[in-house]
């Protein structure tokens, strides 16, 4: 099995040590405002929590950054946080991001999936982020979004963020999307490659309905979307 047929069956796969390294840069110039989704994330649990509440956050996708427990957990230090991740260079990076930021004894991690957590536990919160749109087919997607619902307690908020839109459906934001890697500084072959490594590379939810339908499907509310940046979009959804 090659490294492409490899990604495309498991999405894990692609997060190698080399995609690692690079991450925190590159998510930053995929992404323009990546720093202020999560803060609002951080912001919307709160203000559905309570801000000073006690709470355990359950991170599914957690490699890389970690910014969601760092950004979360500097807002509320009250909570403690589950980490998740399938890939090991992504998790680690991740809980040495955690350890830096001062974090390492509110957080727990597990290397596998939502699927490997104890179904017995339950979570007062989740966040989804950057993951969606790395999983192939409607199926998985759904998959682990039950997974997610089966953790929480009812009425508990998700955050999800992920891009939406097929990327060959919306040719004026993908053209934005070169831009912006030319903006900080890639000439006209690297932007021809990124794009084209991002066409083959991933497999969003078409619309945000679609993004809405699958929620509904796992077991949660009327998703309210709170950020957009190009084909990203970011919702806040309560269990039902």
């Amino acid at each position: 099995m090659n490294a492409a047929t490899a990604s495309a069956t498991d999405p894990a796969a692609k997060f190698d040590p080399s995609r690692a390294a690079e991450y925190e840069k590159q998510s930053r110039i995929g992404l323009a405002g990546y720093d202020a989704c999560h803060e609002l994330a951080a912001c919307l649990l709160a203000a559905t929590l309570g801000s000073g509440s006690a709470a355990t956050i359950l991170v599914a996708g957690a490699g890389g950054t970690a910014s969601e427990i760092i950004t979360a957990g500097k807002l509320e230090p009250a909570w403690q946080f589950f980490a998740v991740d399938p890939s090991r260079p992504m998790l680690d990076l991740a809980l040495s991001r955690v350890t830096a930021a001062g974090l390492a004894q509110r957080t727990e991690s597990l290397l596998g999936s939502v699927a490997d957590l104890s179904p017995g536990r339950s979570y007062d919160a989740a966040t989804l982020i950057g993951v969606l749109h790395h999983l192939p087919g409607e199926a998985a997607k759904q998959s682990i979004l039950r997974e997610i619902a089966a953790r929480l307690k009812p009425g508990a908020p998700l955050i999800l963020a992920c891009n939406h839109h097929a990327y060959a459906s919306q040719p004026l934001l993908l053209a934005a999307w070169g831009e912006r890697w030319r903006m900080q500084g890639a000439d006209a072959d690297e932007v021809k490659a990124k794009l084209g490594k991002i066409l083959q590379g991933a497999d969003p939810p078409h619309s945000e309905a679609a993004v809405a339908a699958l929620l509904d499907g796992a077991g949660f509310d009327e998703p309210l979307r709170f950020f957009s940046s190009l084909f990203w979009g970011a919702w806040i959804a309560r269990r039902r």
